[in-house]
């Protein structure tokens, strides 16, 4: 990013074309900073059009900063937001998830690595390790990306947890599921707050107690998570279209009514 210079007075105000030039960064990136509410000019021309000042640019530094150490834009909002004294443990948890993130790529590489040697002997056992290892690479990508709607406190929780979920439970629970998306796809037609839909929004309220134990914290993550499905990365699929996660979401909002 290109500072302004000491001649450049500290009342100057730039429009976008020229913030954009001098900071780096493109008007597209500007204009959606703007939208999302990261980067928003105090200052207007008489024209209507978007001035930035050098206030804007010191904001901009930190936007740029935290996109680069992989940072979602929706939690760069949340950051920017508090106090300047939480900016320590969030550069503590970006660093812990890209350290994981190095350590997944170094395992990667290692297996590359073996397997390159022999894979023109036609040997399919290295095949097979490398699609093992890209599965297990794909389900830590979910869990990092996932991460960023719970809190610290939260992620605690959800590991001491853990420990009461055997992948018997977890196969009985995925079952539960499977069958109450295929019900909810069923009833998409009837009113949210039907005894039917409403049967249904109790099924998977316990469902989510289940994961949750009932904690407040977890449950606030999970809301977090499933209202921003829009951001979720494109290689993850969900378990169930939109349209039944949101006849279930209106179903609960209509139960708690």
């Amino acid at each position: 990013m290109k500072p302004i210079t000491v001649t450049e007075s500290r009342s100057a105000l730039y429009q976008a074309h020229e913030f954009a030039e001098l900071a780096g960064v493109t008007v597209r990136a500007l204009h959606h900073y703007d939208r999302l509410g990261l980067l928003k000019p105090a200052h207007r021309s008489e024209a209507g059009y978007r001035l930035y000042s050098r206030k804007d640019l010191a904001r901009l530094e930190q936007i740029v900063v935290l996109k680069f150490l992989g940072m979602p834009l929706r939690e760069i909002g949340e950051v920017l937001q508090q106090e300047t004294a939480t900016l320590p443990q969030t550069l503590q948890h970006q660093q812990q998830v890209l350290t994981e993130q190095r350590r997944q790529l170094d395992k990667a590489i290692a297996v590359i690595a073996k397997a390159s040697q022999s894979i023109g002997n036609g040997d399919e056992s290295d095949w097979r390790l490398l699609a093992s290892i890209i599965k297990e690479i794909n389900m830590q990508n979910d869990k990092t990306w996932m991460g960023h709607y719970f809190t610290e406190a939260a992620k605690a929780k959800i590991e001491e947890r853990k420990a009461l979920w055997s992948p018997e439970l977890q196969e009985r629970t995925d079952k539960k599921w499977k069958e109450l998306y295929t019900e909810v796809q069923a009833s998409l037609h009837e009113d949210p707050a039907s005894d039917k839909a409403q049967a249904l929004a109790a099924r998977a309220q316990a469902l989510i107690d289940e994961f949750t134990g009932g904690d407040p914290e977890i449950q606030k993550g999970l809301t977090k998570l499933y209202s921003d499905r829009s951001n979720w990365p494109e290689n993850f699929k969900s378990p169930a279209p939109p349209e039944v996660h949101d006849f279930i979401s209106k179903a609960m909002r209509a139960r708690k009514n």
